[in-house]
């Protein structure tokens, strides 16, 4: 039997990614290694997730699965835009500052990114860049995106989602929801999945997996057939269609089919709340100064300004990434599988780092 090559004790505050899959979903996939099963999506796994999400997301819903979130928002953004065309976004989005410009390079599209102080788009700011429609010197609009829980850990309310919906569509522009993390806006708003997806508008999701306890797999999920088009040729074309396709699907079908993916997201969220309320109560009653937080916690991620120097002494035991550099913000994520006793490890060496008042 192979031994672990790391120390499984370790746990990082730098990404719900560092985690490791859940239980259950390593579970489902040995319960689906049995035997034979017809390949590229033909298979009953994946025929049964088609069940489930129509459950969570309406029974028009169609979903596509794939191997990771960059595909899937390259994939849904493909399926709504014209190659002529562009989508607009926030300027903090993750297709817009984290996927080596993939949107742009491989899926031949203009992204128009829009400045936002919390992340979260509205009708006003994406109204700035929803021009020049039938100009041939610009990239003409045809979508929206936005990102649900944000890049910045906030929250769009159905209301909200729904008011850019409907300009959106007034526009002739689709709606694209990234939900890296939807499980955990769905918790933190004690919303169903529709209630601001397929309720509120949305034309196609990018559904979230991986940072939920899957080994691997995300999902297209495309709410209004209408505006999506040629997604299965997409997926082929893309690479993202596994010749297995079984054990992407087995995962999500564990995760969705019951309560996982709401229990593994509402315990990251609550792991959140008590790093916060913890290193607030500290500095409330002055045992640390210099700290500050840039945002609200409304899911699994803090943003907080941090010295530097006692954000690298803090390094020396947890990893966790910087977030603006330039303004010594630092990002801290939890996870499902953090525990309170990891918090409040965390929270003893961010205090050990920082001078009392």
């Amino acid at each position: 039997m192979t031994s672990a090559l790391h120390d499984s004790s370790v746990r990082h505050f730098a990404s719900d990614n560092y985690a490791g899959a859940h239980p259950e979903v390593l579970e489902a996939l040995v319960a689906a290694n049995g035997g034979h099963q017809s390949a590229y999506g033909d298979d009953v796994y994946t025929a049964r997730l088609g069940e489930v999400m129509r459950g969570h997301f309406g029974e028009q819903a169609q979903v596509f699965p794939v191997f990771n979130g960059t595909g899937a928002n390259v994939l849904s953004l493909q399926s709504v835009v014209p190659r002529w065309g562009a989508v607009i976004t926030a300027a903090s989005a993750h297709i817009n500052t984290d996927e080596c410009g993939a949107p742009e390079r491989v899926g031949g599209l203009k992204l128009l990114p829009v400045a936002t102080p919390d992340g979260k788009l509205t009708p006003e700011l994406i109204a700035t860049e929803a021009y020049g429609f039938g100009d041939v010197h610009r990239a003409e609009p045809h979508a929206v995106s936005i990102t649900q829980s944000t890049e910045f850990g906030t929250l769009y309310t159905p209301e909200e989602i729904a008011a850019i919906a409907e300009f959106a569509h007034s526009q002739g522009l689709a709606l694209h929801l990234d939900g890296a993390r939807i499980a955990s806006a769905a918790a933190a708003l004690n919303l169903p999945l529709r209630a601001f997806t397929t309720d509120a508008g949305v034309d196609v999701v990018s559904f979230g997996g991986t940072k939920n306890g899957l080994v691997f797999g995300e999902a297209v999920v495309v709410l209004n057939p209408e505006r999506a088009h040629g997604v299965d040729y997409l997926r082929k074309m893309n690479m993202q269609l596994a010749s297995k396709l079984r054990f992407v699907s087995a995962q999500l079908v564990a995760l969705l089919e019951g309560d996982l993916w709401l229990r593994g997201a509402a315990h990251a969220n609550a792991m959140a709340a008590r790093l916060r309320a913890g290193l607030e109560t500290k500095i409330a009653a002055g045992e640390i100064t210099g700290l500050s937080f840039a945002q609200d916690t409304q899911v699994n991620g803090i943003f907080a300004s941090l010295p530097a120097a006692a954000a690298e002494k803090v390094r020396e035991s947890f990893r966790f990434y910087d977030w603006d550099a330039s303004l010594e913000q630092v990002r801290w994520m939890t996870a499902f599988d953090t525990t309170e006793a990891d918090v409040d490890a965390f929270i003893a060496a961010i205090a050990a780092a920082l001078p009392a008042r």
